[in-house]
């Protein structure tokens, strides 16, 4: 299969995780043209196997370049960070709204993990290939991302502090 067609059939999946992982539609059509030029320009270094991790892996790298190369942004006021609307649940579209803000106050490591094994369906092994980090590392900050969220959800937005043992 040349490889525009086998390209062109992924496109539908990298616009769903560029969209999550950004949180802005134009900034993710930029995201997944930047991963698509990317591709076809180095077509020549994949092979066979999994094409849609091959992808998604270029895309986060990609994604993580642009995030480096961004200014960081200082928030002054953190009852700002703590506030989030509560979840209607009389609408679905407002449902909808709020986990896509919730999953942009996750931590982007954790933002990644959580889009790849519950969107994309990659299993820890795949997922890990992609960000390339250990399976242990992609199980735990998924079980952080998950928490997380829950807790994002549920109208608790402060951060979870891990408690010492002695």
């Amino acid at each position: 299969m040349p490889a525009e067609h086998a390209i062109l059939a992924e496109i539908p999946r990298l616009r769903r995780y560029a969209r999550a992982l950004t949180g802005n539609a134009a900034e993710a059509d930029d995201l997944v043209q930047d991963t698509l030029e990317r591709a076809l320009g180095k077509w020549t270094l994949w092979r066979p196997g999994n094409l849609r991790a091959w992808l998604l892996t270029m895309m986060h790298n990609v994604f993580v370049n642009q995030l480096r190369a961004r200014p960081v942004l200082v928030m002054a006021d953190e009852d700002e960070l703590a506030a989030i609307p509560v979840r209607p649940r009389q609408h679905d579209e407002l449902e909808l709204r709020d986990l896509d803000r919730a999953l942009a106050r996750l931590p982007p490591e954790q933002r990644e993990v959580l889009l790849l094994v519950g969107l994309e369906e990659l299993s820890y092994d795949e997922t890990a290939r992609v960000l390339g980090v250990p399976a242990g590392t992609v199980m735990s900050r998924l079980s952080r991302a998950r928490e997380k969220l829950r807790a994002i959800l549920a109208g608790d937005g402060k951060p979870q502090h891990l408690k010492v043992i002695k």
